[in-house]
């Protein structure tokens, strides 16, 4: 247990001297790393009694107990270490979160191992020196309750092995059953990878909701606060008071232009904003469910206004590399026209696909606007012209600090105010108010004041309707599709998703272009590159393996096992219904691992059974015997160290998954290690000659006489 607190601090020195920090990521690598940085030590400490067991001396037993094993539980630790090398693959927002917690679990494991070569016999030669004395002294065994204890279960443990060596008897026996089933279960979980699903990263239950209210283009700010109380009105008369903290409104632009920058750009207008929610700790709703409940009753009870959710949680905002919606389908090209027919087709299909929510056209594209001709004859016979007109236009509508701007400092503070002439909003209520603004006409004879003449008298106007907001990328018109998605999982909406968008493409006028942007982009990258930095992984531990035991066959036995801990995790995913998500692939990179140095263990010292000279199923058997042990403490104490993680709790999915995932593969990895592997060992050192002289060649397998070997 020593390991594990010295293990975590020289992980958390060698963090801080790169520059990290003790956050969410780098304390859940920590606590992923807590189950199995006692597998170095745990492995010395069965070394040695297993050797103390033989007879030998207590000195040279802990000496050999640790130095014998120098090598193999390096190959193992570094093969742990080795599989999250994929973890420098990822790019973006997945990169910068996931990288700190890889590198707290490569510290401290490395830092275990280093542990267990110096501190660990230490300890073992300072705790056990007794017990070995009074053993081999002739003194009572240990008394008590404990003492009984110990001997229960060292009975039970013993009767155990018994079964596994004849089960594993019978496996090795089995030459064409035992593939037959490993294949079928490995298929069976590649059937049931179909409905588990995929997601960038597990939706977090942060306690905080953002729904953006749109209301009716060019709708008055005074009615945009009327829509805004009533919904929030609506709100509090749905969820109740109990589970609400706050509720914030803010709606409209900034009255300088410059604030945009810190905004996320989606409020386009003053009948445009954000209403916060900020839901109570102890809420008896999950922040899923009233989000769901919200969506369904608003629509319903404003059928004109737009309602969308935005992620509210600064995971979700990362996760999402600033756009504001999980799904953005993005049209882009010169042939406006078109793109916005096309994007309004493809938000219509999009809102019509099961587990799709929110769907709708970012830009704004039916706004009513009142278009005026000016007669430019009728002016000229005013001494108008076309660009004074406009001034005097925007002078009344926008004020006069956008054609000449005035200041006054007030004496007291110091702090200049804009002066501004405009005409109160108040004051223009339909299309004859407009008609009635008074034009600066040309100076007239007497005095040579202008002569004001009314806007109605030099241009007519009919409405229309508009687009209000224009984006674009690269100079090039954009329209952004933005869907988010609820009950269902990202991986399903992308594939309806990419069918519709291909449709699409075939309506697209050339150079024009249609990209899926969001977390389906963010998702296919990751998961892609976590693939390639698997595969490399993979061959770095076989190479690794290969240059230690000389073979190419041997590093097989643990190479095709691994298949066996991916299905427990698919399998534990269904069983839980967590879809396979980065951090879910974060805790099947770290099974996988265990699997391989569990696996590398058993196969180093079935190999050194062969060179003693027993036949490859001699060996495979006795190194499940011997190696039973550890394997299984290894194993619990990583599933003690996962089961409160894999529970979790509101704000906790990330590591739940991370944990559930774990479970999954180290449950049936050990199995498939303590089963599989020593099969796989007795087929392939088939092929490869034991020693001239050895003693046990041709002896049939005795699970009863290697039963309680390293017990």
């Amino acid at each position: 247990m020593v390991s594990i607190p010295l293990s975590i601090l020289t992980s958390i020195a060698v963090l801080s001297a790169l520059g990290e920090t003790i956050n969410t990521m780098t304390l859940g690598g920590l606590a992923l790393a807590v189950g199995i940085l006692v597998d170095d030590s745990t492995v010395t400490i069965e070394n040695t009694h297993r050797l103390l067991e033989e007879g030998g001396d207590f000195d040279n037993a802990v000496m050999e107990g640790a130095a014998g094993i120098a090598v193999p539980t390096l190959i193992s630790t570094l093969a742990i270490c080795v599989v999250f090398v994929s973890v420098f693959f990822l790019q973006g927002a997945a990169k910068y979160l996931f990288t700190p917690l890889a590198m707290a679990v490569v510290f401290a494991m490395l830092a275990s191992y280093g542990i267990s070569r110096t501190l660990t016999p230490i300890i073992i030669r300072l705790l056990l020196r007794r017990e070995y004395a009074g053993e081999h002294g002739g003194h009572a065994a240990a008394s008590g309750w404990f003492g009984r204890f110990h001997e229960g279960f060292n009975r039970r443990f013993d009767a155990f092995r018994d079964f596994y060596g004849w089960l594993l008897s019978a496996i090795l026996a089995r030459r064409v059953i035992t593939p037959l089933v490993a294949l079928s279960f490995v298929v069976l979980a590649g059937v049931l990878s179909i409905f588990v699903g995929s997601d960038f990263f597990p939706q977090v239950d942060a306690g905080l909701i953002q729904l953006h209210v749109r209301a009716p283009a060019r709708t008055r700010i005074e009615a945009t606060e009327k829509i805004f109380q009533a919904v929030e009105d609506n709100i509090r008369e749905k969820i109740p008071a109990r589970d609400i903290s706050l509720i914030l409104d803010n709606f409209g632009l900034p009255q300088r232009t410059y604030n945009l920058a810190f905004t996320d750009g989606t409020t386009i207008g003053v009948n445009d904003g954000t209403i916060q929610i900020q839901l109570a700790t102890d809420r008896t709703q999950s922040t899923a469910a009233i989000t769901r409940q919200l969506r369904d009753e608003l629509s319903s009870a404003f059928p004109s206004v737009l309602f969308y959710f935005q992620p509210a949680d600064l995971v979700t905002q990362i996760l999402n590399f600033g756009v504001p919606s999980q799904i953005d389908v993005q049209v882009q090209g010169r042939d406006r026209v078109d793109n916005q027919a096309i994007a309004q087709d493809i938000a219509k299909k999009i809102a019509a696909v099961p587990g799709i929510v929110d769907a709708h056209v970012q830009q704004e594209l039916d706004a009513p606007e009142m278009f005026y001709t000016i007669d430019r004859t009728r002016a000229q016979e005013l001494g108008l012209s076309v660009n004074a007109i406009a001034n005097d236009l925007n002078i009344s509508l926008s004020s006069s600090e956008q054609i000449s701007p005035n200041f006054w400092t007030d004496p007291k503070n110091g702090i200049p105010y804009y002066m501004a002439v405009q005409t109160p909003e108040y004051r223009l209520h339909d299309k004859s108010d407009l008609d009635n603004i008074p034009i600066a006409g040309s100076p007239g004879a007497v005095g040579g004041a202008p002569i004001p003449d009314l806007f109605g008298n030099v241009a007519t106007g009919h409405r229309v309707k508009v687009q209000s907001v224009y984006n674009q990328t690269n100079i090039q018109e954009v329209y952004d599709v933005y869907a988010s998605v609820q009950s269902t999982d990202l991986g399903s909406a992308a594939a309806e998703i990419n069918r519709i968008v291909a449709e699409a493409r075939t309506h697209l006028k050339p150079a024009d272009q249609i990209n899926i942007l969001g977390q389906i982009s963010s998702m296919n990258n990751a998961f892609a590159n976590l693939t390639i930095g698997l595969l490399f992984a993979a061959v770095f531990v076989y190479m690794l393996m290969v240059v230690n035991y000389q073979s190419f066959l041997d590093p097989l036995a643990v190479i095709l096992a691994l298949p066996g801990a991916g299905s427990g995790i698919l399998l534990m995913l269904f069983v839980t219904g967590t879809t396979l998500s980065v951090p879910s692939l974060m805790g099947a990179i770290m099974s996988v691992g265990v699997a391989s140095a569990n696996s590398i263990l058993l196969v180093t010292f079935a190999r050194e059974q062969r060179m003693e000279g027993m036949s490859a199923v001699e060996a495979a058997l006795s190194a499940g015997t011997t190696r039973l042990r550890p394997v299984l403490m290894t194993a619990a104490a990583m599933l003690v160290g996962m089961v409160p993680m894999a529970i979790g709790g509101a704000g906790e999915e990330q590591n739940a998954v991370l944990a559930r995932a774990v479970i999954g593969g180290v449950l049936v990895g050990t199995v498939t290690t303590l089963l599989f592997v020593p099969y796989l060992y007795s087929v392939f050192g088939a092929f490869e000659h034991a020693p001239a002289d050895a003693k046990h060649e041709g002896r049939g397998p005795t699970p009863a006489g290697l039963s309680h070997q390293g017990a």
